[in-house]
């Protein structure tokens, strides 16, 4: 949220999953894997709850993170048909990809992305949504080996960007991780939905 006397707002850190994009591989397409592939959701869910953090934080591959949850025993469709339905849950934010472009290129703003997901999914995202054009570097759980909401991803994140922590805008749309950043300074907007997220952009100075 805004305070008063802030500083100018030079770049913006923002979530992929719930902001840029469809979560990637969160709870409503897993139920709905569970049931389009005949499993067992709640057995699926306890196995991805036991293994995801390894998986998010780029200690195992997709393969080995379907091997554990999915594939531990023989199944009537194969890996590779798994692997894509996950991929095909994506789907991009339009109206938010083009409000961050267009803040980006009136207020000449750094963007990066503090994010958690895992390595084949994340990569997958950045290519089939060009996100790299509107992104200036990826700070993602798979690359860093951290995960929010440990501080030390936002800690990273500021280092590499070279920014002040007061004078950046994070946006992001669960509020655990909103709260920890606020502990380290950063101006933090919860989003919810495009049009407040844009109105508390315009609050912070930044109107399109």
């Amino acid at each position: 949220m805004p305070v008063k006397n802030q500083s100018k707002i030079t770049c913006l850190f923002v979530d992929i999953g719930g902001v840029l994009l469809s979560d990637g591989w969160g709870r409503d397409s897993r139920a709905l894997a569970a049931k389009k592939f005949g499993l067992n959701h709640q057995e699926m869910e306890d196995r991805h709850n036991q293994t995801f953090y390894t998986f998010e934080i780029g200690k195992i591959t997709i393969a080995e993170y379907l091997k554990r949850v999915v594939f531990y025993k023989k199944r009537a469709f194969t890996r590779a048909q798994f692997k894509q339905f996950i991929f095909k849950q994506s789907t991009e934010c339009p109206s938010m990809i083009d409000l961050v472009r267009k803040l980006k290129s009136k207020y000449h703003l750094k963007v990066v992305v503090v994010s958690n997901e895992s390595r084949e999914l994340n990569t997958y995202r950045i290519r089939k949504f060009n996100l790299a054009k509107l992104v200036d570097f990826f700070v993602s759980s798979c690359y860093v080996y951290l995960r929010k909401p440990d501080t030390d991803i936002f800690k990273l994140a500021l280092d590499i960007a070279q920014v002040p922590a007061r004078q950046i805008v994070y946006i992001e749309n669960t509020s655990m991780f909103v709260q920890v950043a606020e502990g380290l300074g950063l101006q933090t907007i919860l989003h919810t939905d495009y049009k407040s997220t844009r109105a508390k952009l315009a609050s912070f100075g930044l109107k399109v």
